[in-house]
C-alpha cells in the first residue's frame, strides 16, 4: 500500500498535480504508485490511484456483465408465489407496472429509471468509452464525455438497492406463501456482486489518464 503525501499548495498552478479523495475530500499531492500498487488516502484509506494494467479489463468486464445480467433480469421471471393451489409469477416489468395506476403512476417512471434504464445506460457508456482502449485503439469520439456520464450516473443506478429491498421483503412473504426465486432474482443478485467488484477495482484517475493525455 502506498500512501499519498499531504503537502501545502499555496498557488493555483499546482492544482494539476493534486488529487482529491472521493471519500473524505482530502486534497493530496498526486503520487503515482509503483506498477501493481494502489495509493491510498492517509486519512480514510480509500483508494486514490491504481497503477494496475487490469483496471480497464475489470471495469469493462463489469460493464458487459451488467448489460447481460440486466437483459436476463428483464425477460425472465423474478419470483413466483404459490398458496392454496394458486400460483402467480411476477417479472421485474410486473413490479415496475404495479405503480402504473392513479397518483403513483410517476413512480413507475422513477422505478424503471433507477433499477433498469440508468444501470443499462451507464454500462453502455462505459463500454463505449473503454472498449477501444481495450482493443489497443485510440479513444472513440466523445469517449471522455461518455465516461463522465457513466460516473455521474453511478449514484443513481440502484439495481443493487432494489435486490436488497426485495430480500428484506421476502422474509415476511415466506410466512404467507411458498416463494420460488426465478432466474431474474439471481441475475440481480449477481449484479450486486458485480457492483461491489467494480467499486473496489475502478480507478477513475487511471482511465482519465488514458482518455485524456493532458491529465498525465
Amino acid at each position: 500500500m502506498v500512501k499519498a503525501m499531504l503537502t501545502r499548495h499555496p498557488i493555483m498552478e499546482n492544482l494539476d498535480r493534486l488529487v482529491a479523495c472521493r471519500s473524505c475530500d482530502l486534497l493530496l499531492d498526486r503520487v503515482i504508485p509503483p506498477p501493481g500498487k494502489v495509493s491510498r488516502c492517509p486519512r480514510c484509506h480509500a483508494p486514490l490511484i491504481s497503477n494496475k494494467r487490469s483496471v480497464i479489463d475489470n471495469t469493462l468486464a463489469a460493464a458487459v456483465s451488467t448489460a447481460i445480467l440486466m437483459t436476463a433480469a428483464i425477460y425472465f421471471p423474478f419470483i413466483s408465489l404459490a398458496e392454496a393451489g394458486l400460483s402467480r409469477e411476477a417479472s421485474v416489468i410486473d413490479a415496475i407496472g404495479a405503480f402504473a395506476n392513479g397518483w403513483s403512476a410517476p413512480l413507475t417512471i422513477a422505478v424503471a429509471a433507477f433499477i433498469v434504464v440508468i444501470p443499462v445506460l451507464r454500462a453502455a457508456a462505459l463500454i463505449y468509452a473503454l472498449l477501444p482502449l481495450r482493443l489497443g485503439n485510440a479513444p472513440a469520439k466523445g469517449a471522455a464525455r461518455s465516461f463522465r456520464l457513466a460516473m455521474s450516473l453511478k449514484p443513481w443506478a440502484m439495481a443493487e438497492i432494489f435486490i436488497v429491498g426485495v430480500a428484506v421483503a421476502l422474509v415476511k412473504v415466506t410466512d404467507l406463501a411458498t416463494v420460488t426465486l426465478g432466474p431474474s432474482f439471481w441475475a440481480f443478485a449477481a449484479l450486486l456482486l458485480i457492483v461491489v467488484f467494480e467499486n473496489t477495482t475502478l480507478c477513475e484517475w487511471t482511465i482519465w489518464r488514458l482518455l485524456d493525455p493532458k491529465r498525465r
